[in-house]
């Protein structure tokens, strides 16, 4: 027996085949991506979310700055939207500045889902807008999976063309989400399609701060 086979049997000795299998076909690792956390502490309990800032970094960033700024602090969440889709309940919840000109700041660049990768999957938030290149300070949650809201290429309308953007996803309190889903709605309240999707009793954003922050 040659030198070279010698070690080669030492080897196949040494490495049980279950084990070099598990070596070969190891699937590679799911790339990380630079995240932030936010809290939004409300009147019916904590959100907590990851904003993408590496994949999203205009949306996440421009989040981040109504945060540490305090603008959405005594904002509210005053819109639950519902959809008729599969067995869970479905549709998203609306918070934010509502054009408040003490509060919002300059509208953003679009940040479409095929340029961000990025889903909107439950728990995903995602900015409200008119139009890509319009959003500020309104936001919304996804209580499950809604593929109809990511940028659509072959789409003709503009907005459904670009989609919405999404720049991060609720870790921790969902069952906040969707509690405030499932707080009373007043028909009688909001304009055009608007009506019968605010809440009677809109939810406070008592305070957004950054997760490394102490209460």
């Amino acid at each position: 027996m040659t030198y070279r086979a010698i070690i080669a049997a030492a080897l196949a000795f040494t490495l049980p085949a279950s084990l070099a299998a598990q070596t070969e076909d190891a699937p590679p690792e799911e790339p990380t991506f630079e995240t932030v956390g936010v809290v939004l502490e409300t009147t019916m309990g904590a959100i907590t979310i990851a904003l993408e800032t590496e994949r999203a970094p205009i949306t996440a960033g421009n989040f981040l700055r109504y945060v540490d700024e305090g603008r959405f602090d005594g904002t509210v969440f005053y819109r639950a939207m519902s959809l008729d889709w599969g067995e869970q309940p479905n549709g998203l919840i609306q918070g934010g500045t509502q054009n408040d000109p003490d509060r919002i700041l300059d509208p953003i660049p679009h940040e479409p889902t095929t340029v961000t990768g990025l889903t909107h999957a439950r728990g995903a938030i995602s900015m409200a807008m008119g139009e890509p290149g319009s959003a500020n300070g309104d936001f919304s949650i996804m209580l499950q999976d809604q593929p109809g809201m990511d940028a659509n290429p072959d789409a003709t309308d503009p907005v459904w063309q670009n989609g919405y953007a999404t720049f991060g996803t609720v870790v921790d309190g969902m069952e906040v989400v969707e509690a405030i889903h499932a707080a009373p709605i007043d028909p009688a309240k909001g304009e055009g399609w608007m009506v019968g999707q605010t809440l009677a009793e809109p939810v406070v954003i008592t305070k957004a701060r950054r997760l490394a922050e102490q209460k």
